[in-house]
């Protein structure tokens, strides 16, 4: 807006321009007046009449949708759960236990990827840290689901050679069945020890004879270990069946097998002795199964006919090529 002054000299209205530093005052105060005016506005609108601004109501809704669609996850990832759950008992109270395999354990089935601070990018984000959950449960899930694939594989592995499974449970006695070469002396169970009278566990079966009686493996499977225990087992062979199976044969006079020898049930593997920590002659046989030491009388039958057992020993025999006289390597440890 112009104003108009009286020039003196000519007696007329002449226009007076405002100068550069008015007009700025005059727009910078009409602009706060703006903005001020803006301000009450907004705080009316959104305090007073509690009318949410047009950006704040779309963040919202969008907000809305992804929480919802993280709830249809969830709800999945509940059912997926569910199933994988079903899954590992059925695989380790059935598939893995019949073929004798070791259980996963749970730390490594329920193991996630990464530790806390793989998801600390995400902390404070949204209340309740529904999409850090969310995550960290898809995470855990395709570990576990990782895992029982790999053991599903090994499942069927050894589901392949479940044929062999009959031959190589530890299913005779490890002895002629003939009660006038043996006595059964020590049963597994607590006993008195022989030695100091305490009790003490006693984690296989003894068979008392004479030294020098045939030792037989009592299923297939591969020698893993001969050893000599002097203040123990004495000369002692560990046989590896497979399916979760061992046995081990104790306080021998002679070894007739060495260790990563394939040996059948019927083979004989030693002679019976004194050796190591006995108080008398005698054979100790255990059954492993699955890393704990089982009751061997649970597998064996003793009544087995002494013919019988006789013509398995006879066909081992023929099969491997020794003959009735010869079994095989002999080592003799006093």
């Amino acid at each position: 807006m112009s104003n108009y002054v009286l020039n003196p000299e000519t007696l007329l209205y002449e226009i007076k321009e405002a100068s550069l530093k008015s007009k700025f005052f005059k727009g910078f105060l009409l602009f706060a007046g703006s903005v001020l005016l803006a301000a009450v506005y907004i705080w009316l609108v959104t305090s007073v009449a509690g009318i949410e601004l047009p950006k704040t109501t779309f963040l919202k809704a969008q907000r809305s949708r992804w929480i919802s669609r993280m709830e249809v996850m969830n709800s999945k990832l509940d059912s997926y759960e569910e199933v994988l759950d079903a899954i590992e008992v059925r695989d380790e109270d059935i598939y893995r236990s019949v073929f004798g395999m070791n259980e996963i354990p749970a730390s490594v089935r329920n193991a996630g990827i990464g530790g806390p601070e793989r998801y600390s990018m995400l902390d404070g984000i949204e209340p309740g840290n529904v999409l850090k959950n969310t995550l960290l449960r898809l995470d855990t899930i395709s570990m576990r689901t990782c895992v029982q694939a790999t053991s599903l594989d090994e499942v069927s592995s050894v589901s392949r050679r479940a044929g062999d499974m009959a031959d190589c449970v530890p299913a005779v006695p490890p002895v002629i069945p003939d009660e006038g070469v043996y006595t059964l002396s020590s049963p597994f169970g607590y006993r008195s020890d022989p030695f100091n009278g305490s009790s003490k566990m006693h984690t296989g079966v003894d068979f008392a004879m004479k030294i020098g009686n045939p030792v037989f493996a009592t299923g297939d499977g591969v020698v893993e270990m001969v050893a000599f225990d002097f203040f123990g087992y004495g000369n002692c062979i560990t046989i590896n069946h497979g399916f979760g199976y061992k046995t081990m044969y104790a306080h021998l006079n002679t070894v007739k097998v060495i260790e990563g020898m394939k040996v059948k049930r019927g083979d004989q593997i030693a002679d019976s002795g004194k050796s190591g920590r006995a108080s008398g002659a005698h054979l100790h046989y255990e059954v492993i199964y699955r890393d704990e030491k089982v009751n061997p009388a649970n597998y064996y039958d003793l009544s087995m006919p002494k013919d019988e057992y006789m013509k398995m020993v006879t066909t081992r025999a023929q099969e491997s090529g020794r003959g009735q006289g010869r079994h095989g390597f002999s080592i003799h440890r006093r």
